[in-house]
């Protein structure tokens, strides 16, 4: 049997940011000190229902989460997303970005937003990802803690005369992303041969002014990030939008729809520049391209400080990882 550790992080391998953010939850708290092993799911079903997506992710989540408990023997246990937890066989903090009560209503959310709440009441910490995270939930919670998933630049923002993408897009889920919206804004808003790249989808069928690079690397997308000048954003519903983040982190200019959700990057998005949110996304796209505001990098980059991976790495080592450990509330 292997020694006991510190903390077990159980993961749902459901999309690329909740991937990246388990790594780095699990990474910064190594920084910290601790032993951390961390469990996943691995792939997860495509099923008709949000209700039965998420009893399918939380029994695997469970299933893995009893394996890392039997060979790990951890103290603490961060289950990352509500989701994760709401099968727990043991409880454990909860990294969040949204909960049930805001992003499932009606039948969707059917059995979750019950379990939810009894979750967050007997969970012995709550890391949010966001100041909003916790929005519409009614009734009691454990103690929370806000630790947003790092965003660090790659480097120095590039030049403008290094920007030689005009446009580009997210689109690893289509139908969350809206990007018949997207499209059909570009195709209004496009001069010329001005181009929108589209990354993270496969199989698109090619337009006039649309390029698309398929699903690409975390690394790939990143460098073509800092190729483009405008980023477009049109969700459905936003938890924590990593993808825009990223782009700010690379001194993209955002240009989003006001889209509900806790939604960060929406929210500095208009600080920078509250023409670019709005939901007439071709004319904010044109904004964009002819008139961005000044210094708009520079900006951009003072407002991500607080998601640096500096910043993060010192609130989970004076405040998450103690709570932890001792199992009661961090100090305020």
């Amino acid at each position: 049997m292997s020694p006991a550790v510190d903390v077990l992080v159980v993961g749902i391998d459901s999309t690329p940011g909740w991937a990246a953010a388990n790594a780095q939850l699990t990474a910064s708290l190594r920084r910290a000190g601790a032993s951390v092993r961390q469990v996943s799911t691995g792939p997860v079903p495509r099923v008709r229902t949000f209700a039965l997506t998420d009893l399918s992710q939380a029994w695997l989540a469970r299933r893995a989460a009893q394996r890392g408990i039997a060979e790990h023997r951890p103290t603490a246990i961060v289950y990352c997303s509500v989701t994760a937890s709401l099968l727990w066989p043991r409880p454990g903090a909860i990294s969040l970005d949204s909960i049930a009560a805001e992003n499932r209503p009606g039948r969707h959310g059917v059995w979750q937003r019950r379990v939810e709440r009894r979750r967050l009441a007997k969970s012995p910490l709550l890391l949010l990802s966001s100041e909003r995270a916790l929005d519409g939930l009614r009734g009691p919670h454990a103690p929370a803690v806000l630790v947003p998933p790092a965003v660090d630049a790659l480097g120095p923002p590039p030049g403008p005369l290094t920007r030689d993408i005009d446009a580009i897009t997210y689109a690893g889920d289509p139908v969350k992303r809206r990007l018949e919206l997207v499209l059909d804004a570009w195709q209004r808003a496009r001069e010329d041969r001005e181009t929108l790249v589209i990354a993270g989808l496969d199989g698109l069928e090619p337009s006039p002014g649309v390029r698309s690079v398929g699903r690409v690397s975390r690394e790939e997308f990143r460098s073509l990030l800092r190729r483009a000048r405008v980023f477009l954003a049109a969700p459905r519903r936003e938890e924590f939008g990593i993808a825009a983040l990223e782009a700010l982190a690379e001194g993209c200019v955002l240009v989003t729809t006001p889209s509900p959700g806790p939604y960060p990057a929406r929210d500095a998005a208009r600080a920078l520049d509250p023409r670019l949110v709005d939901d007439d996304l071709a004319s904010a796209t044109r904004t964009a391209l002819d008139d961005p505001a000044p210094d708009y990098a520079e900006r951009a980059a003072a407002l991500l400080a607080a998601f640096s991976t500096g910043g993060v790495d010192r609130i989970v080592a004076d405040e998450v990882l103690p709570a932890l450990l001792r199992g009661s509330k961090p100090e305020q």
